[in-house]
């Protein structure tokens, strides 16, 4: 691995006003709660960013033809799905497009999401002056996957939208596409339309399973869906908030657009370059990233099955991890991890009392003393 890919370098985030690294007022807990990954961006991406910034000028930024043009090859060639630049919708973040989504088509019915789930998902529609009702997701050979029968029973009929998230946050299952299928089979009967937050579709870690957007299905999908996608998670470019919206059916387009007015803002010219950069320059480093992940998933899972009173999911994407801690018998896992100095999500706030996610984008070396830090603590009780 050359220094262009070297994820084993350690950086040093704090004094860097990071939300991840600033949170604890211990200076010694080791962060790995917030999707942030511990890396450095793309080198392509740096020195874009370089030679942007020596022009001099950070005026008001547009989303250029070229820019569509990358994210539509990006999408054929990672996905096999044919996407008109017409259909983008730019976004400074998923979770603006979540708020949009639900103040464009919730249209006065309570909206239907999955839990556990992230929680800008149980947020967004009592944003919108809708209620949230959770449908729990199923466990099986330890992923999440639909539960049919409980969405059949418990979306009532003048429920209009329901959020997905695939790959799903917190747990990384990823949903199959005949899942996909089976919900958009649902989505018709019911007349729901979908809004399927895909911003970690970049981070599958399975050899040889390919992620499935849910508007690339063949059964008329397209028409009642809304795709949000970003570079964010993928390249570790969230703080310069750009993201966007696949929305094929104009009808669901132009409510989309106009939820939006006024509220969200343009993004700016430095995420829109290091997202260009990002799905036409970053291959290489984008394949170096999964195979490091995929080493940090396998120790972590073979570390945490040592654990007493701890089992987790088997992330099939994403780099997190979420832990089961309900048979250890603590109350707050998140609290008790934390006096061990490792800062964790509390699951409670995922709709999942009892959980919690880590984050394990980072250098195998901090992982392995995280890791070391939950053993000890659990050993101590």
């Amino acid at each position: 691995m050359d220094m262009t890919t070297d994820f084993d370098s350690i950086l040093d985030r704090r004094a860097t006003a990071s939300l991840k690294w600033d949170r604890y007022p211990d200076p010694d807990v080791i962060p790995m709660w917030v999707a942030d990954m511990d890396f450095a961006a793309p080198p392509p991406i740096l020195r874009a960013l370089r030679e942007r910034l020596e022009h001099g000028v950070l005026g008001y930024a547009i989303p250029t033809g070229e820019l569509a043009s990358t994210v539509c090859s990006h999408l054929a060639r990672e996905y096999a799905w044919e996407v008109d630049p017409d259909w983008l919708v730019w976004l400074p973040g998923v979770v603006p497009g979540l708020n949009a989504a639900c103040r464009a088509h919730a249209k006065g019915g309570p909206v239907v999401t999955l839990t556990p789930i992230y929680p800008p998902f149980l947020t967004a529609p009592p944003n919108a002056g809708v209620p949230a009702i959770s449908v729990p997701l199923a466990v099986h050979q330890d992923r999440y996957e639909l539960d049919f029968p409980a969405l059949r029973e418990q979306t009532p009929a003048s429920c209009g939208l329901l959020l997905l998230c695939n790959p799903q946050n917190p747990a990384g299952s990823l949903h199959s596409a005949g899942e996909l299928a089976e919900l958009a089979a649902f989505a018709e009967e019911r007349g729901l339309i979908i809004c399927s937050d895909e911003i970690h579709c970049g981070l599958v870690l399975e050899e040889g399973v390919r992620h499935t957007p849910f508007a690339a299905l063949s059964n008329g999908a397209a028409a009642r869906s809304i795709v949000l996608m970003a570079p964010s998670k993928t390249y570790n470019i969230p703080g310069l908030s750009c993201a966007f919206a696949v929305i094929p059916n104009p009808e669901l387009r132009k409510p989309f657009e106009q939820a939006m007015d006024g509220i969200v803002p343009d993004v700016n010219a430095l995420g829109l370059l290091a997202c260009e950069v990002a799905y036409r320059d970053c291959a290489e480093w984008h394949a170096d990233l999964i195979a490091y992940l995929r080493g940090n998933r396998d120790l972590l899972e073979q570390r945490v099955a040592s654990l007493p009173g701890l089992r987790m999911l088997h992330p099939e994407a994403t780099y997190l991890g979420w832990i089961d801690c309900r048979e250890s018998g603590i109350s707050d896992p998140a609290d008790f991890f934390e006096g061990s100095g490792v800062g964790l999500d509390d699951g409670a706030i995922y709709g999942s009392p009892g959980f919690v996610r880590l984050n394990f984008a980072c250098p195998r070396a901090q992982l392995a003393e995280a890791l070391d830090r939950m053993e000890n603590g659990l050993r101590r009780r």
